[in-house]
């Protein structure tokens, strides 16, 4: 069965593995963040991979080889027993962060708080666990398999009031 797999890759390869992969007909998705990078007197725009060595692919574990035999490749994350698949939840969050207009940051890996649901605005249906700062709410998504979180300012407005707490 197809599931989604987080794969370890050669830190700044993360581009062209996910194009090899996609070339072997594979489904893939490399999440990036866009950033500016200043060379020179010239500022530049350039998208970054959210996850630094890492990035995801839809496959049948069953059938792995030609994924680990991908040049830049290290290893596929799991256990000693095999490869274990990503919750697609998180990765379909990770994608609705990503689309909206407010800067994402990588923030330390969160795995309590209160999980929540946004009910409005362009993250409607995104879930993570919220944090408040001061008077500002934060949206953090976290990514298990690879213990890793990444978060999002978000408006109150879109919070729900009181936060629904989902278990």
């Amino acid at each position: 069965m197809e599931a989604w797999y987080a794969i370890r890759v050669r830190t700044n390869l993360e581009k062209q593995v996910c194009a090899s992969l996609d070339g072997k007909g594979f489904e893939t998705y490399l999440p990036l963040n866009r950033a500016s990078s200043r060379w020179s007197d010239l500022l530049k725009r350039i998208e970054i991979p959210v996850f630094d060595g890492y990035l995801f692919s839809r496959f049948d574990a069953v059938r792995r080889l030609p994924v680990l035999s991908t040049a830049g490749v290290v290893n596929i994350v799991g256990n000693g027993m095999g490869p274990l698949p990503v919750d697609e939840t998180e990765l379909n969050t990770v994608r609705k962060l990503l689309s909206g207009r407010e800067p994402v940051t990588p923030c330390p890996y969160l795995k309590s708080g209160d999980l929540v649901v946004l009910e409005r605005g362009p993250l409607a249906g995104a879930r993570g666990i919220l944090l408040q700062v001061n008077n500002r709410y934060r949206l953090v998504v976290s990514v298990t398999r690879l213990k890793r979180s990444i978060a999002v300012d978000v408006a109150r407005e879109t919070v729900p009031q009181p936060p629904i707490i989902h278990g």
